[in-house]
């Protein structure tokens, strides 16, 4: 049978086989014990350490990933897990300049003290051109957070894998119905759930993507070890809102280019990037390995004073962190450290507000704010 499109396989994605007055997708196992007779054996031994809604959640992020997936209890600890336990003191690990600032927090107070050596390179299609033959590890994210920068995931996993190097790569803006980095080579694909996967800003999530039953029993044991687990209802609030991923996506990505468009336009605003606009620097690299390409639109309207007084303004936008969810929102990204943008740079998550209302209001806190 031919392989069905994202829409459906989103809806029946970790259901299971139907079994008479059993519920279509059985609700959330709330369980630390469970019984156990004589020695410890198979699964459902301890809570810490499976769990069925886990395994019904994991089973619908390996179909849509194409690999083994594992869940964590957040993006930072997916994150958390996939770079503590791959490498070791002595080794190397490259990281993008133009990136998510926890991870490298993460890498310069804990693993950098431990002896990793920690290098950066610009984000963007020249990221791959540093990856040498004397490192162990790359971590890519790809479009960047918040810059938007485009990286070549098959050129760069390619010269890894020659230098023997692991590659991970970071695929919260798109999700793996925009772009599957197991398919284009990566050994890790890695997301933040909290953001488009569960899609309503009301839990935190994340999940490991691999393609190696190695690497998957290697991440599973380092969740159980250091307890990085995830709620059983979290679990099973962002398994039932990954049904509707590929409708939220529609509407999220075809509003983003009309926004970006619309922006284009006006002269009080500068620096719009998204990647799905045919004059971004990074859209036939985007293109070739991305089938959407997210909702996120960044642009700088000249002064850190003007942008408060934009986020004030707007009536359908609200002034906050992360993204993804059905609410639009945005945020002047200079305000946390660790962001090398213009006082003025705004990253705005496009929400599922029908598209004429956004962007007439976004259009009238512009004006309004200048």
């Amino acid at each position: 049978m031919a392989e069905r499109a994202d829409g459906t396989r989103v809806v029946h994605a970790g259901v299971p086989d139907a079994a008479h007055g059993e519920p279509l997708l059985p609700g959330p196992e709330f369980a630390s014990l469970y019984h156990l007779s004589g020695e410890p054996s198979g699964a459902y031994t301890y809570g810490r350490y499976d769990n069925r809604t886990w395994a019904a959640f994991e089973a619908a992020l390996g179909d849509l990933e194409g690999g083994s997936a594992v869940v964590f209890g957040s993006g930072m600890a997916a994150c958390s897990a996939v770079l503590l336990s791959s490498l070791a003191p002595g080794e190397a690990l490259l990281l993008p300049e133009d990136g998510y600032p926890a991870v490298r927090t993460l890498a310069r107070e804990h693993l950098a003290p431990r002896g990793v050596e920690v290098r950066y390179a610009p984000s963007g299609a020249e990221f791959a051109e540093a990856v040498t033959d004397d490192l162990a590890f790359v971590w890519v994210e790809t479009p960047s957070n918040p810059g938007l920068e485009v990286s070549d995931v098959r050129e760069i996993t390619r010269r890894a894998h020659l230098a023997g190097a692991l590659v991970a790569v970071d695929n919260t803006l798109v999700t793996p119905l925009g772009q599957r980095p197991l398919g284009l080579g990566a050994d890790f694909s890695v997301s933040s759930d909290t953001k488009y996967v569960s899609g309503h800003s009301d839990l935190l999530l994340g999940h490991v993507a691999v393609d190696d039953g190695a690497l998957a029993e290697r991440l599973r044991t380092w969740r159980s070890t250091t307890g990085g687990i995830a709620g059983p209802f979290e679990t099973w609030l962002a398994h039932r809102s990954l049904a509707t991923l590929d409708v939220r996506l529609e509407r999220q990505c075809g509003t983003a280019l009309a926004l970006a468009e619309r922006l284009l336009g006006r002269d009080d605003v500068a620096g719009v990037r998204y990647p799905g606009l045919p004059d971004d620097p990074s859209h036939a690299l985007a293109a070739a390995q991305m089938s959407r390409f997210g909702a996120i639109v960044v642009f700088d309207v000249g002064s850190r004073e003007r942008a408060d007084r934009f986020l004030a303004l707007s009536e359908l936008v609200a002034d906050a962190t992360s993204f993804g969810g059905v609410h639009s929102s945005a945020e002047r990204r200079a305000r946390w450290p660790g962001n090398e943008v213009p006082e003025g740079f705004i990253r705005m998550s496009v929400g599922c507000e029908t598209p004429a209302d956004l962007i007439a209001d976004v259009e009238q806190a512009l004006d309004r704010s200048g």
